[in-house]
């Protein structure tokens, strides 16, 4: 097959599927004995890649795979073609998200003893619910707490291929450094939109709990 044929194709194919796909996808929209390969894939998504820098989207790659989504500095303008109001998030749900972002696996308790307050069931529920964070073990201690890690939608959701790509946290002077950019995209970046967005004035300082230590006696995997 002719290498812009093929290009149009994966171009197409990310266009319409609204959500990251990896290689194996990709291959598997042709025939089987049409089928290009890796190779022939990568060297399309390269192509891709470079023909955006013209565009007002580009080419990303996640967890999950790859995707088509509108520039991050466009989410100003792009976003209000969504009426409804974006959601915002308050301290104590990124300073949890964060917690255990970094610090995972880790159970409520863990997250408690940082932030030195109670974190709320409803807290853990909506982050369960947008499955960015899963139940991956207990701890073997009376009780079994649960030990929650993030999942591939997390590292998807901010364009993320591995949990190395997170800066280290010692770096980050807010943590809106990290987020801002991404909830505010949500709306506006991907091909099939959800709406959602932070306020400057619910930033989480990363700086408040950075220097503090979590219990390390746990084992489980890490997605």
């Amino acid at each position: 097959m002719e290498a812009e044929r093929l290009r149009m194709i994966i171009e197409g194919a990310l266009l319409a599927a609204g959500r990251p796909l990896d290689l194996a996808q990709l291959d598997a929209l042709f025939d089987p004995l049409e089928q290009p390969g890796h190779d022939a894939i990568r060297t399309a998504l390269d192509a891709i890649a470079a023909a955006s820098a013209a565009h007002a989207w580009e080419l990303r790659q996640t967890a999950s795979g790859y995707r088509l989504q509108v520039r991050a500095e466009l989410a100003l303008w792009v976003g209000r073609l969504w009426e409804e109001k974006p959601r915002r998030y308050t301290r104590a749900f990124l300073e949890t998200l964060v917690l255990i972002a970094y610090r995972q696996p880790v159970t409520r308790g863990d997250i408690e003893a940082v932030r030195g307050v109670a974190v709320s069931s409803d807290t853990i529920k909506v982050l369960q619910e947008r499955e960015w964070i899963r139940v991956v073990g207990h701890r073997d201690v009376p009780g079994r707490p649960a030990l929650y890690a993030t999942t591939r939608q997390f590292l998807d959701y901010f364009n993320l291929e591995s949990l190395e790509q997170l800066p280290p946290l010692s770096e980050l002077k807010d943590f809106e450094l990290l987020v801002e950019p991404q909830l505010e995209l949500a709306a506006t970046a991907a091909i099939e939109p959800a709406a959602a967005d932070l306020s400057a004035d619910e930033a989480l300082s990363a700086d408040s709990f950075a220097a503090d230590e979590m219990s390390a006696d746990a084992t489980a995997p890490t997605p």
